[in-house]
């Protein structure tokens, strides 16, 4: 179904991704995996993965090993961390790896390496929820959807840091006169648990959660209890069709009316 026709006869509609940022720690690896390939509540979850960070010295043949893995069991996106695996928002320290002088040149430069690896993500999300204009026209030109925008300010972002505010999918209109298909980054797990229990939820949902979260033993335990209880309010689609979807029927918005510092 459509997300008109689903908005038209009140059906909602729910996606979940992961930020997969310590893909080579196996301890958050194993549980992720097991995670993803159970499918709680019927969803598969899309696996945002950070690439493997050769400035840091991290493994590639082992990051591709579980990027594969991954996508055999839901969507595959990209993460990027611009500064350091464990430094995602750009800073003024010198990056790991000195190839990438700007922001979206580095989405550029590792979305070519995916595909050199024979990898298709379908998503992108940054690291931080950092963004700007740049790194938005590189995700369209790679073409991803966009889950970097978010419903509400990120609480931790000082004033003036960048972000983008969306509420429901869109195709975000570029500065170069692109079209930028987003989805919203809606829900993290606390805000989830907080609007099943109101009853508050928009038409399309789009919870997120870390691969770190399940190193917690009581965000493992809370996390498909909430998806399960998601899918009883909204319908489970996965990333992929729902970015099929509003490729071509999502409304426009002009990217300065999302953008936010």
């Amino acid at each position: 179904m459509s997300i008109q026709s689903a908005t038209v006869v009140g059906e909602r509609q729910a996606v979940v991704s992961c930020h997969v940022e310590r893909p080579l720690d196996d301890t958050v690896w194993t549980r992720f995996s097991a995670l993803q390939r159970r499918r709680p509540g019927g969803f598969a979850i899309a696996a945002l993965m950070r690439p493997a960070d050769a400035g840091a010295g991290e493994d590639e043949d082992r990051w591709l090993q579980r990027a594969r893995e991954a996508a055999v069991h839901g969507p595959l996106g990209h993460h990027t961390h611009w500064t350091a695996p464990d430094h995602a928002r750009p800073s003024g320290a010198e990056p790991l790896a000195t190839d990438y002088k700007h922001p979206g040149e580095r989405v550029r430069m590792e979305g070519a390496r995916l595909r050199e690896l024979g990898l298709s993500p379908v998503g992108f999300c940054g690291g931080g929820w950092y963004t700007d204009a740049e790194v938005a026209e590189v995700c369209a030109e790679l073409g991803y959807v966009d889950c970097t925008p978010r419903a509400t300010r990120p609480p931790y972002l000082p004033s003036g840091e960048a972000w983008a505010s969306l509420q429901q999918p869109a195709r975000i209109r570029l500065p170069s006169g692109s079209l930028l298909p987003a989805i919203p980054t809606t829900h993290s797990l606390g805000d989830l648990a907080r609007a099943l229990r109101s009853r508050t939820l928009p038409p399309v949902v789009h919870a997120y959660f870390h691969d770190t979260d399940l190193l917690d033993r009581r965000r493992r335990a809370l996390l498909p209890v909430l998806l399960r209880l998601l899918s009883r309010r909204a319908r489970p689609v996965d990333l992929a069709t729902l970015a099929a979807a509003i490729g071509h029927e999502a409304p426009e918005v002009d990217w300065a009316d999302v953008a936010r510092l």
